[in-house]
């Protein structure tokens, strides 16, 4: 496998974001189609098909798939090892009937008890490497593109997130024929992510294009389609809908303070874009943590109020763990036992951070019984699970 690129060595990460774009060209961002949230992403997968002829007179098939930021990437037979930057593009390949990835940025934020709701679909996670050790170290990745194919992971969350890595580094592992593949889709509060986004299908597509899955892909919109279908029966109309406060709690059992998240058009918030939830920080002042990495209190969650608390980061626990631990302090709390969701019982484990599309339809569907008191089955199990197995 190769990049196509035309970029020299010396290029700066901005160089790198422009990149994309230039392959692109002015007629994928005139062909640009409103995503789930409606805001404008990209079109469909671009793919171009080769036939090239080696030394020994035999033909090989490469083919083409194009996303920003990373522009054209040709390979030259379908990837069977992978890594990926973290749960959502894991769960894309495990709905493509792909093996798991050996790694991911953060493997403990891969959350694979979901899969027990999927009959015949699991994955073991006690093998899987963790890219994140301290920092981001490049002679890691370059040890691990000995042993993969493929990098699905947006180099420019690398060069972001940490202060160690320079554009050489992404060209040097880039240079041993492992490419990277992907466009960071989860949150949309990154300062450095001007380029488009995409939406969760919207990125699952390209990835099926990457992994020759197209009638894959095709069966698991199809369920989504539907599951949208169900979701609309059990929303309720919209001044009925609850408001909602998305955090991250500063201490796990005992929290005190949280980190606050607004919902923006980003995949980790998908199930509250799509079950119609207000959001309790929208008309305040306070700011997304990806912002100021600012926090929130008691005194001033009581001046707001939300119908619904959400607390991320306790994906690891069960419904009644969760209960046990967090809600059972906020309960004797001298403060918090006075805000309207602790006191009517509607504080909630709120998710997980990266979801793909068979993570969105669990942790949609349980959403929905939690703010919404749905007690019926919203997609069809078992037609994931023959997708998954390839019975489609």
């Amino acid at each position: 496998m190769q990049r196509s690129s035309d970029r020299p060595d010396s290029a700066t990460r901005r160089t790198f974001l422009k990149a994309g774009s230039a392959v692109l060209g002015a007629g994928l961002l005139a062909g640009c189609t409103g995503n789930e949230g409606g805001t404008p992403t990209t079109a469909a997968p671009t793919t171009t098909e080769e036939t090239e002829t080696t030394e020994e007179g035999t033909t090989t098939d490469s083919y083409s798939v194009t996303m920003e930021p990373v522009g054209e990437v040709t390979f030259d037979s379908v990837p069977t090892t992978w890594a990926a930057n973290n749960g959502s593009w894991a769960d894309m390949g495990i709905a493509l009937g792909q093996d798991p990835p050996e790694a991911l940025y953060l493997a403990s934020r891969y959350h694979t008890q979901y899969y027990d709701e999927i009959p015949g679909v699991s994955v073991d996670t006690s093998d899987m490497t963790s890219l994140w050790q301290s920092e981001l170290d490049p002679e890691a990745f370059l040890q691990l593109g000995e042993e993969v194919e493929l990098f699905v992971m947006d180099p420019n969350f690398i060069l972001g997130r940490t202060k160690n890595w320079e554009q050489t580094d992404i060209d040097q592992i880039e240079a041993t024929g492992t490419p990277f593949f992907a466009n960071s889709i989860f949150s949309r509060g990154y300062e450095w992510h001007d380029y488009p986004y995409l939406s969760l299908y919207e990125a699952f597509e390209k990835l099926a294009e990457v992994f020759d899955e197209r009638e894959r892909y095709e069966a698991m919109e199809s369920v989504h389609e539907s599951f949208q279908e169900s979701v609309a029966e059990v929303r309720p109309a919209e001044g009925e809908r609850p408001s909602v406060a998305i955090m991250w709690p500063g201490a796990p059992d005992e929290p005190d303070s949280f980190s606050p998240y607004l919902i923006d058009e980003g995949t980790s918030f998908k199930q509250w874009r799509d079950l119609g939830v207000k959001d309790a920080f929208a008309n305040t002042d306070v700011r997304d943590f990806h912002a100021n990495r600012g926090s929130v209190d008691y005194e001033l969650l009581l001046d707001i109020d939300p119908d619904v608390l959400l607390l991320r980061g306790n994906e690891h626990r069960t419904a009644e763990e969760f209960q046990d631990t967090v809600v059972a302090y906020m309960e004797d709390h001298s403060v918090a036992s006075d805000l309207t969701a602790v006191k009517s019982g509607d504080v909630y484990r709120g998710g997980p951070l990266y979801q793909g599309p068979i993570t969105n339809l669990v942790v949609t569907e349980r959403a929905a019984a939690q703010i919404y008191d749905a007690d019926r089955d919203l997609f069809d199990r078992d037609r994931v699970g023959e997708i998954v197995a390839g019975d489609f």
